[in-house]
């Protein structure tokens, strides 16, 4: 796996591999072929030229000095557990892959804050800020198996967004590889910093088409207490909606509020066998990790009971809540056991929470599909799952005639194509129809002048660049 197995064919890629340690590039094409996609469907992909694997900021700095110096594209990657495409090869390139960069390089008590290289696991970080009796909020669906890098990369959020925000609201500093080799480093470790421009933020969110992250300092919070955990039948939708704007507007900020409709419910039940009932048709699960979790807990009844909850469960045991919080990392797992899916990725007001589910029903009814929509109520971000069948060309074009048409929709709602996915290739041509042409200017003057040649990650994100 250290040495190239034989020399690729590409004059240009046989002397990027000839400049760079025989250590840290791989062709193997057995190996190679595992690189050339992330988890996303209905985006296109290459198998790549090479992958490289470097383990220290300056193996990152040489390849892209090399890369640069051939006019190679790279497509950087982290675990490969995208969504959007945005980790895809294309033809001719290389994939940066920087999951050997995975040492936790600090861990400041005093400071509250972690320094740690991109290939870390997320859930590694989280385990090891809570044997601190510190806290790192983000928490991804794919929390144990995604990598810190890679969630900057794409300002991943998760379940708990509602109360702390999404990766990006705790980025402080970054050290990144810019695309002709140079390090660059952005943000500060103090509480506050406002000097220049805040190119920590300009880089978080760009899916490794502006430069390739290789450090990232993280500010860490006192630990939580153990959160008190409210699960809400409902026998309408509308029920449920209501309850989420009224939790809303009433000021109450739980550390989570996720909601899984009708077809999701039921498809995790099929899969957990934990009864929730035939007749539920939205399941709100809500935590507060408040110094006043009985008492928040109590007023969110009322609301649910006030809205036509039918059955309304309330919890402190924490193995308890782990049990309830498990059954929704399910609902993905549970509705891929109906079919092929495909899955959406859409944020809208919390008020158009009911009309975005509302109008999924709608469009699953026209096209003949069946759609299970689960997400973050807190925040408005869902995630509509379309299942079809793979091997029926009709039902292929149904579900990307159904995905388009929900994205659409929550447009329509004042709502926005990607919520914590990214735009990566699967919605890159969807960018020019939420962003104005000035914005898409600003967006691709920055992405020539941080990337004058184009060889980070092209296609990814802004479609026409």
């Amino acid at each position: 796996m250290n040495a190239p197995a034989q020399a690729p064919a590409n004059t240009d890629i046989a002397a990027l591999v000839d400049a760079l340690p025989a250590d840290i590039v791989v062709v193997d094409p057995d190996i190679v072929a595992g690189y050339a996609r992330d988890q996303s469907q209905f985006t296109d992909s290459r198998v790549p030229a090479a992958v490289l694997m470097p383990r220290t900021t300056a193996d990152v700095v040489a390849c892209m000095t090399a890369a640069s110096k051939f006019s190679i594209t790279v497509v950087p990657r982290g675990a490969g557990s995208g969504l959007s495409g945005g980790a895809n090869a294309s033809t001719g390139s290389v994939v940066l892959s920087l999951h050997r960069m995975t040492r936790i390089r600090e861990l400041d008590t005093v400071n509250r804050l972690a320094v740690v290289e991109p290939g870390v696991i997320t859930s590694d970080l989280r385990t090891r800020a809570s044997e601190a009796g510190l806290f790192y909020p983000p928490d991804p669906g794919s929390v144990t198996f995604s990598t810190m890098g890679g969630n900057v990369a794409t300002n991943a959020g998760g379940m708990c967004c509602v109360k702390y925000g999404v990766t990006g609201d705790f980025v402080l500093g970054l050290e990144v590889v810019l695309a002709d080799g140079r390090v660059l480093r952005t943000g500060r470790r103090t509480v506050k910093g406002v000097a220049g421009y805040d190119l920590t933020h300009l880089l978080v969110g760009s899916e490794g088409t502006l430069a390739i992250i290789t450090e990232i300092a993280v500010q860490l919070l006192p630990a939580p207490r153990a959160p008190h955990t409210l699960v809400a039948s409902f026998p309408t939708l509308e029920g449920a909606g209501s309850a989420v704007s009224t939790i809303a507007s009433t000021g109450i900020t739980p550390s989570m509020l996720e909601i899984l409709d009708r077809t999701t419910v039921k498809a995790v039940d099929d899969l957990t066998k934990m009864g929730i009932g035939d007749n539920t048709a939205a399941l709100l699960l809500i935590q507060s990790d408040d110094a006043d979790a009985a008492a928040v807990m109590t007023a969110l009844e009322s609301i649910c009971t006030e809205f036509g909850a039918e059955d309304v469960v309330i919890g402190s045991d924490p193995a308890e809540a782990a049990m309830l919080l498990e059954a929704r990392r399910l609902a993905l797992p549970a509705l891929e056991r109906l079919g092929d899916w495909l899955l959406d990725d859409v944020a809208v007001p919390r008020s158009a929470i009911t009309d975005l589910i509302t109008s999924v029903e709608g469009i699953a009814a026209e096209h003949d599909l069946t759609i299970g929509v689960f997400g973050h109520a807190g925040d408005g971000n869902l995630h509509p799952t379309i299942i079809y069948d793979a091997s029926d060309p009709d039902s292929k074009a149904a579900a990307v005639s159904a995905f388009d048409a929900i994205t659409r929709r929550a447009l329509a709602l004042g709502g926005t194509i990607t919520g914590e996915h990214g735009v990566g290739r699967l919605k890159a041509t969807w960018l020019t129809v939420e962003h104005d042409e000035v914005s898409m200017s600003v967006q691709r003057a920055l992405k020539k002048t941080l990337d004058p040649l184009g060889i980070l990650n092209p296609g990814a994100v802004l479609a026409a660049t």
